[in-house]
């Protein structure tokens, strides 16, 4: 009986339910550079890193300097007859609400400079605990927020509008990039390197170990009929109540069998997310004044004028973000909706890699936002030219929320549910 006893508990202390198609696994051990996949659908479970904590610890540390950096000094300066002007980082923000933008403003400021920085300082706090054998105060709670966090930062995105900003003026305008541009461009590549850092599950298991899965806990079959969730946040495998929801043991996070009310909360938002989208092109996304004269500009208007204008990759750029990128992702949330009640098996993988694409290419929709950010606070030379942001601003920023939103409330395990093959469902329904 000992020998049993001591697999199980094993085997119960390594449990994972994956949260993209609710299969119970027992991990392996891992060594740094290695990684678990589910191998039901592939999902990455767990990626262990060398030395998590010093790595995390130095790229974030490294981040938030190049962030003070950023918005210390100039950003970008240009010249055009004799007039110019110099901006900071910071005011890609403060000149979008002096023209009445404050809820685009906000959403720049918080993807680009707050939310990162807010990252990183959890990052910090967290990994001084963890190497000083004591974690500090609030430890948890932060652990939590990193996750949250993480889709909401666009930094690398912001560096691709700057790149597209300067192609647009670079044939009218002398530019000049200041300290701050290559500073951010520092920011954006340590802050990816910092999130791709994060031992999620050695982090967790330094702050508050691990408890054994609840008794009878199976692998090789679905978390949902057992009564259990993984939870995303921490992974830990949780026993729901009756109801099907509960919270997770270790880290507090809000647990459920099904996102309640999933693929209803994703048509509403979605529905939303094609009505602004009209407006998002009907209207000028920014309107550009030169020698007296006013030209507003739609986002197609936009990427014809940089085709004629010889300046194809960028409009190709343009047209990915701002026309193919929602359009793609608004038609395969749609579908996806549309099909889970008639998914199994041989499609399953399918559909949950489609899922994967349409959650990660989401964010890159605002690169035509930060180009108006920037545009709007850099050319500013009167009646000579200058740039002034338009009300699709707003509905084609309100697009990229909804549709990021849509993504995070559709469930894929809706694709898996009841989808096994029969000898194994048949084996589920027998009793032990």
């Amino acid at each position: 009986m000992e020998p049993v006893l001591a697999r199980t508990r094993v085997s119960r202390r390594r449990l994972r339910a994956c949260h993209e198609c609710d299969w119970v696994v027992a991990l392996p051990p891992l060594r740094p550079g290695e990684r678990a996949d589910c191998p039901r659908c592939g999902h990455t479970l767990v990626r262990r890193h060398y030395r998590p904590a010093q790595r995390s610890l130095a790229l974030a540390i490294g981040a938030t300097i190049a962030l003070l950096l950023a918005i210390s000094f100039p950003f970008i300066s240009f010249e055009v007859s004799g007039i110019g002007n110099r901006i900071e980082l910071t005011q890609t923000v403060t000149t979008l609400i002096g023209f009445h933008q404050p809820l685009v403003a906000i959403g720049v400021a918080l993807t680009i400079i707050v939310l990162p920085a807010v990252y990183l300082l959890g990052v910090i706090w967290l990994q001084i605990g963890l190497l000083s054998n004591a974690s500090l105060p609030y430890s948890r709670g932060i652990a939590r927020s990193l996750a949250h966090l993480h889709p909401w930062m666009m930094a690398d995105v912001f560096i691709i509008g700057a790149l597209v900003s300067l192609i647009k003026i670079a044939g009218m305008a002398q530019i000049d990039l200041g300290v701050s541009f290559w500073a951010f461009c520092a920011f954006a590549l340590l802050l990816l390197f910092t999130t791709q850092s994060i031992d999620a599950d050695w982090m967790w298991f330094s702050l508050a170990g691990e408890p054994l899965a609840p008794e009878g806990t199976r692998s090789g079959h679905t978390a949902a009929p057992q009564g259990l969730a993984g939870c995303p946040t921490c992974g830990l495998v949780n026993r729901l109540e009756s109801d099907g929801h509960g919270h997770c043991r270790r880290c507090g996070e809000l647990l459920h069998t099904r996102q309640p009310h999933s693929l209803q909360r994703t048509w509403a938002l979605l529905a939303a997310s094609a009505i602004l989208y009209i407006p998002a092109n009907v209207y000028p996304i920014m309107t550009t004044t030169s020698l007296g004269q006013s030209q507003p500009s739609t986002i197609i208007g936009g990427i014809v004028e940089l085709w004629q204008m010889g300046s194809w990759p960028v409009a190709v750029v343009i047209f990915t973000a701002s026309i193919l990128v929602p359009v793609s992702k608004l038609l395969a949330l749609a579908w996806l909706c549309l099909v889970v009640p008639r998914s199994d098996e041989l499609n399953g993988p399918a559909r949950t890699r489609l899922y994967r694409i349409t959650e990660f290419i989401g964010r890159w929709s605002m690169v035509d936002v930060f180009v108006v950010a920037i545009l709007v606070a850099l050319i500013r030379a009167g009646t000579l030219m200058s740039v002034t942001p338009g009300p699709a601003a707003l509905a084609f920023g309100s697009v990229v929320v909804l549709t990021m939103l849509a993504a995070m409330t559709f469930d894929p395990r809706l694709i898996w549910d009841d989808r096994q093959p029969r000898h194994i469902r048949h084996s589920q329904e027998k009793p032990s």
